[in-house]
């Protein structure tokens, strides 16, 4: 029977499943395994009214929660707020998630949500209310033995907190569980801010190794200095490379001869962006892809590496810090120049590692040291990163094939010991 999919047909979707198509292909996957992964097993869209504070003004805001997959355990992924949130870029976030939790050996399927907001243009107030509300319109698809939100793209601790309250308050009992990326207050987790940047920067370390590249002194170049950017800088700078470039949304900086990080931070802190930092020169979103550098790390929105760019690209290593920064053509275009990519499925699922140490930590009520959450955090980074390039090397494929084929085949696996009810 042939799925309709137009409800969810966005470029970001068609990007998720052509990976999916590619690597089901080479693998020989069953074809009724190969349709059921190309679509979500649940999506939600919600709509509701949302007063402002100008207690006149109502507005419709859309939401969503997709889970792609149920086989594993609960289904695990963000909540973001950004007004380009649709059906189709949540169910691709979701796939991707799938494959990372398989990857990582975690017991999760892949799932995300979020509103088509900007959170920028809502006071702390209208935050709060319109969080809860989205909360109550999901909430009977949410739980810590159900689905477990965290924390993504225009959304934080903070928002994390008024969802766990929400649901916590119709319950009757505090559920510290139901979501991760929680202040620390109410059973966050150590680490869980950094965890995705040190996931990066540990792929990083591997690759650099693996290329005989050395890390002391490398140039790295990172787009986004948002809260995966800018940690996976610090903690470049602290591994020893030296970070050259730096952009946001706005603008970015760059200096050959390295950028001074902790006055790049207070610049920031002070001023909100990066641009007009004193001592670089500036530089466009665009071009700072083409600088000479090392390691690159996209770490800001999708689609920044495609056919047009990825000819120009001067650097030895991309390592990508967000979801889906690169396209399939661009990763042919890469592959043939002999740059390695390691891919988002497998360098920047360090925030849904520690996320799973914050839920067993919350289930338990029982916490770890940061040391010990950093630890376990980079011994399941080395692994994954050495498994996934046994693969490649076995299978004579790139980091993203193999990656694919490791989180593919152990779904497959478990869908196959599950069986077919009834």
């Amino acid at each position: 029977m042939e799925t309709r999919t137009l409800e969810w047909d966005t470029p970001m979707y068609r990007l998720a499943v052509a990976q999916l198509d590619q690597t089901a292909q080479l693998m020989g996957l069953q074809e009724n395994l190969w349709h059921r992964l190309r679509t979500p097993q649940r999506a939600h869209v919600v709509s509701f009214p949302f007063r402002r504070d100008s207690y006149d003004v109502v507005q419709t805001v859309f939401g969503y929660r997709v889970q792609h997959l149920t086989t594993m355990g609960p289904t695990k992924g963000g909540i973001r707020y950004d007004l380009g949130v649709d059906l189709g870029e949540v169910t691709a976030l979701a796939m991707w998630m799938s494959w990372k939790c398989a990857i990582m050996g975690l017991p999760f399927g892949g799932a995300k949500g979020g509103l088509r907001i900007d959170p920028r243009q809502f006071s702390p107030a209208e935050l709060q209310r319109i969080t809860r509300r989205y909360t109550s319109e999901i909430i009977d698809v949410i739980g810590p033995d159900r689905d477990i939100p965290a924390p993504d793209l225009g959304t934080d601790e903070q928002i994390m907190a008024w969802i766990m309250d929400t649901y916590s308050q119709t319950k009757g009992y505090a559920v510290p569980g139901v979501v991760t990326g929680k202040p620390l207050e109410i059973g966050g987790s150590l680490g869980r801010k950094e965890a995705t940047g040190r996931g990066v920067v540990t792929c990083m370390v591997e690759a650099c190794r693996d290329l005989g590249l050395p890390v002391e002194g490398a140039r790295v170049v990172v787009q986004g200095f948002g809260n995966v950017g800018s940690v996976s800088a610090r903690l470049a700078h602290a591994a020893g490379a030296r970070v050259v470039a730096v952009s946001d949304v706005a603008s970015g900086i760059h200096d050959p001869a390295g950028l001074d990080l902790p006055a790049v931070d207070r610049w920031v802190a002070e001023h909100r962006t990066v641009q007009g930092f004193p001592g670089a020169e500036g530089v466009s979103n665009a071009d700072l892809l083409t600088l000479p550098c090392d390691v690159l790390i996209p770490a800001a929105i999708q689609g920044q590496i495609d056919g047009d760019n990825a000819a120009k690209l001067r650097c030895k290593l991309i390592i990508e810090g967000a979801n889906g920064p690169t396209d399939l053509d661009a990763d042919r275009i890469l592959a043939e120049r002999g740059i390695l990519v390691v891919p988002d499925i497998l360098a920047n699922a360090g925030g849904v590692t520690v996320s799973y140490f914050e839920w067993v930590q919350s289930l338990q009520h029982f916490f770890w040291s940061e040391d010990e959450v950093n630890a376990r955090l980079v011994q399941l980074m080395t692994r994954a990163f050495t498994d996934v390039l046994a693969t490649a090397r076995q299978r004579g494929v790139d980091l993203r094939t193999a990656a694919m084929i490791r989180g593919v085949s152990r779904i497959a696996e478990a869908k196959r010991r599950r069986g077919i009810f009834p």
